[in-house]
């Protein structure tokens, strides 16, 4: 024990400064002014954060509160941005209940009006299609005035919202299905480099045989296999994301399990997960991490592939691919904006990433 004490001690004194403080802050540290230095992975780490706040905040946020982006006018089909329309709200109804994360149905009746007129006790109101109607005073809750800002689409709903509650899928998809991918890969990659022999031939083997396989076929066949969802999705793809990562660490670790302080802890009788994960696995943090910011844009675009051929999330839940899909049409149309719209957050979103990998890739590279 008293081997394994000194081991402790000199290691714990080797990642310390001289002046007491611990050399991976220090670290932490270059890498930090390395990273902002570069001002365009820094501008696109500003993107990404605004994008995570956008889906994070939710329905708290968006003009169209109602579950899934959902309210439908169809009298107010295809506006364009910046259009307003003001909406007479009667019957007051008990909240139906809802939650932060799925929205709250509305409270009332709303009906898109051109003109709206009180005479005595009721409201004469000229609705934007039919004829004018009176409507008793007591039943009115409010005369609301609204502006959609991106426009609606063809069944009348608002663009912003729904691109603002799609970020949530996109960023859901990335998070979840890289997670996944981390978990498989770093004990795939990190087993096999550690081990060697026959244990790395048969993950090679494993690895080389998911390799061959074209991305996008893999994903569609696993959904089918799991069927169409929102979760399902999620583990598509993140269990077709994982052969880079166990590549990357597969490497890494052949060239670090022979340093001096891994031998040491083998010498010291220490069991091969905690020689792994607490003396190998801190040491090849920055190849992954670049890595998982790449493929987490891979990710975003799989899910927006696997949407727009309609075996992704399926409506009325909002994603960026399931818009595309729903009005590519519309491109050659004076309202090419429906699809033009969820393909720029697509592109901004991806490419953000890819900066900030490629910002990550630089501040983390020892030469």
């Amino acid at each position: 024990m008293r081997l394994r004490d000194l081991f402790d001690k000199s290691y714990r004194r080797m990642v310390r400064g001289g002046n007491g403080t611990d050399a991976s802050q220090s670290v932490s540290r270059m890498v930090w002014h390395r990273f902002c230095r570069n001002r365009l992975s820094v501008f696109s780490l500003v993107v990404i954060a605004l994008f995570a706040l956008i889906a994070v905040l939710g329905y708290s946020i968006t003009p169209d509160g109602t579950p899934d982006c959902n309210q439908q006018y169809l009298e107010l089909a295809s506006l364009k941005p910046g259009s307003q329309a003001t909406f007479l709200c009667i019957d007051p109804k008990d909240d139906a209940g809802g939650s932060f994360f799925k929205g709250h149905p509305l409270t009332y009746t709303a009906i898109p009006v051109k003109s709206v007129k009180t005479v005595g006790d009721s409201v004469l109101a000229e609705p934007v299609s039919g004829a004018p109607f009176v409507v008793e005073s007591s039943r009115v809750a409010k005369v609301q005035r609204r502006t959609f800002l991106l426009g609606t689409d063809n069944y009348g709903r608002d663009m912003l919202s729904m691109l603002m509650i799609g970020s949530r899928v996109s960023l859901s998809v990335g998070f979840i299905a890289i997670f996944i991918a981390l978990v498989i890969g770093i004990t795939l990659g990190a087993i096999a480099a550690y081990r060697g022999g026959w244990v790395d031939n048969v993950i090679m083997w494993l690895i080389n045989v998911v390799w061959s396989i074209p991305t996008v076929l893999l994903v569609i066949a696993i959904t089918f296999a799991l069927g169409k969802g929102f979760w399902q999705v999620f583990v598509a793809v993140g269990l077709t994301m994982w052969v880079d990562i166990a590549r990357v660490v597969r490497g890494q670790v052949l060239s670090i399990k022979e340093k001096e302080y891994v031998q040491a802890a083998r010498a010291l009788g220490y069991s091969s997960g905690r020689t792994i994960f607490r003396h190998i696995l801190p040491n090849i943090a920055g190849p992954v991490v670049v890595v998982a910011a790449s493929n987490f844009a891979s990710a975003i675009l799989l899910e927006a592939g696997l949407s727009f051929l309609g075996i992704g999330v399926q409506p009325p839940t909002p994603s960026w691919g399931s818009m595309v899909k729903e009005y590519y049409g519309y491109i050659l149309l004076d309202s090419a904006y429906m699809a033009l719209l969820p393909g720029a957050a697509i592109m901004i979103i991806v490419l953000a990433f890819m900066l900030l990998a490629n910002g990550l890739r630089d501040a983390l590279d020892v030469r």
